[in-house]
């Protein structure tokens, strides 16, 4: 697999030449002596996001990072205000509600990153506490969400396996070679696979119905009340660091902190388990959730840094997302798996569905490693 010999960067230039902008995203080898943009969609940056570009010569805390915590507090305010208008009982509006609920997850996760990133830049007590209770409830509202997508995902895995148009690939894996082998292999699957999904239903059902019933009520408690007071007051004052860090250059307040969460990165993606190696090794799942925190810590800088999202790592994050949904899923069809005194047929369709996911899994491994577009080696066999 090819992979550009350009490093990723959150760090602007100062000498640019005109027209150009010193964030252009890593370059990808299109041929001797000719280089493009790795942008994972192939097209050219967005205007919006050249014109975001900033030099390390414009780059404080007052100018960076205060605009854009401000920024993420009033759509965090935003999505607040949107949930509780649509989450009324007469309104029958549930996907606004769900949308409202992404919107206020997604400014959390954006101002508790980038707490985490430049806590130096900041008031480290305020940082630490405020960073604290908006990790506990981006978490908290993620849940029911994840439910959801899980038994959408598993279900249409378990109609897929067991329908007439079985793909010949997942057939060699769930049944086995041979004609009878498989007949009697996809027998067995279609009367287990309508059991199972009942079974995963009921569990997912319950648990999705149990994370809504926390997240009402933890909305509705004194604690997140104090979160949104505290997040209503960054919207217009953000408290930076006392004393002589105030006063400290760009350089150490957002480039340093933005380059150890790039190396961060770096570190944790050339770590990563070879190519090619067991997919049903669980113990090796740890290592790419970190490595998508990493991914999305270094998204955030990038954004405060350079005013904008990098294009290339869409590919990446999209990549890491599907392996977190199929490593959860899998999960999840291993714990029903294990619950006491279900049918062989039962267990076996879950088994099945079981490898699925690792599979699904391990493709999205594979789908990160050629999309990544920076410079890191990845580990190969």
């Amino acid at each position: 697999m090819r992979r550009p010999d350009q490093q990723t960067t959150t760090r602007p230039t100062t000498d640019t030449a005109p027209g150009t902008t010193g964030d252009a995203p890593p370059a990808e080898a299109t041929g001797t002596g000719t280089r493009r943009p790795a942008n994972v969609t192939g097209a050219a940056r967005p205007p919006d996001a050249v014109a975001a570009s900033r030099s390390a010569g414009d780059l404080t805390t007052e100018t960076a990072l205060a605009p854009y915590l401000r920024a993420q507090a009033a759509a965090f305010l935003r999505s607040l205000r949107l949930h509780h208008e649509h989450s009324a009982p007469a309104d029958a509006g549930g996907q606004d509600a769900a949308a409202a609920t992404r919107a206020l997850r997604r400014s959390a996760r954006r101002i508790s990153g980038t707490l985490h990133t430049f806590r130096a830049a900041l008031d480290p007590l305020w940082a630490d506490q405020l960073r604290t209770e908006l990790t506990w409830l981006s978490g908290l509202l993620a849940r029911e969400h994840a439910y959801a997508n899980r038994l959408t995902r598993l279900i249409e895995s378990l109609h897929q396996l067991s329908g007439p148009s079985l793909p010949a690939a997942r057939g060699a894996r769930a049944v086995g070679e041979g004609g009878a082998a498989g007949t009697q292999g996809r027998a067995a699957l279609g009367v287990g696979a309508a059991r199972a999904g009942a079974l995963l239903e009921r569990r997912l059902t319950l648990a999705r119905t149990r994370s809504h019933s926390a997240a009402l009520q933890a909305l509705g408690s004194a604690r997140f009340h104090a979160v949104a007071d505290a997040v209503a007051l960054l919207a217009s004052d953000v408290p930076l660091a006392p004393g002589p860090a105030a006063g400290r250059t760009a350089e150490a307040a957002l480039l340093e902190p933005a380059d150890r969460a790039e190396q961060r990165l770096l570190a944790a993606v050339a770590a990563l388990p070879p190519e090619g190696t067991e997919p049903y090794n669980e113990a090796q799942d740890a290592a790419w959730h970190q490595a998508r925190l990493l991914l999305r810590l270094h998204r955030y800088a990038h954004e405060v840094v350079l005013g904008a999202a990098a294009p290339a790592l869409a590919g990446p994050v999209h990549a890491l997302d599907l392996h977190r949904d199929a490593v959860e899923a899998a999960e999840a069809a291993a714990a029903a798996a294990r619950t006491p005194r279900i049918a062989p047929a039962t267990a076996y369709a879950l088994g099945v569905l079981h490898a699925d996911q690792r599979h699904e899994a391990e493709a999205a491994r594979a789908a990160f490693r050629e999309t990544w577009p920076y410079a890191t080696v990845l580990s190969a066999p």
